[in-house]
C-alpha cells in the first residue's frame, strides 16, 4: 500500500489490511470434521435428538415466516382496497366521478 494514513506507518496500515480477512474466515472441510467429530464425543447418543429438534425449529420457523407473509398480503390488499374506496368517494364529493365536464 503506497498511501499512507497520517499518523499511522505502513506496517499499521498493512495489519489492518490483513485483519479483514480474519473478520470473514470461514470454516473449510478439515475444520468441519473436526467440528463434527468434537460434537460427537460431547453429544454423543443426544445428537439425533439435538438434530431433530433443529429441524422442528426450522419447520415452525419457516411456518411463522409464512404466515407473516401472508398476514402482510392481507394488509395490503386491505390497504389497496381501502385507498380506491378513499379516491371514488374524493371523486364523488368533487363531482368528478364518471362523468364527463362538457365544454
Amino acid at each position: 500500500m503506497s498511501l499512507l494514513v497520517a499518523g499511522r506507518g505502513k506496517k499499521e496500515i498493512e495489519m489492518a489490511g490483513n485483519l479483514q480477512y480474519l473478520a470473514f474466515w470461514t470454516p473449510g472441510p478439515l475444520e468441519l470434521i473436526i467440528v463434527a467429530i468434537i460434537a460427537v464425543l460431547i453429544f454423543g447418543r443426544r445428537l439425533p435428538e439435538i438434530a431433530r429438534n433443529i429441524g422442528k425449529s426450522l419447520t415452525e420457523f419457516k411456518k411463522g415466516m409464512r404466515e407473516a407473509k401472508e398476514t402482510k398480503d392481507e394488509l395490503e390488499n386491505e390497504v389497496r382496497e381501502i385507498k380506491d374506496d378513499v379516491v371514488n368517494q374524493a371523486k364523488d364529493a368533487a363531482g368528478l366521478n364518471d362523468k364527463k365536464i362538457s365544454d
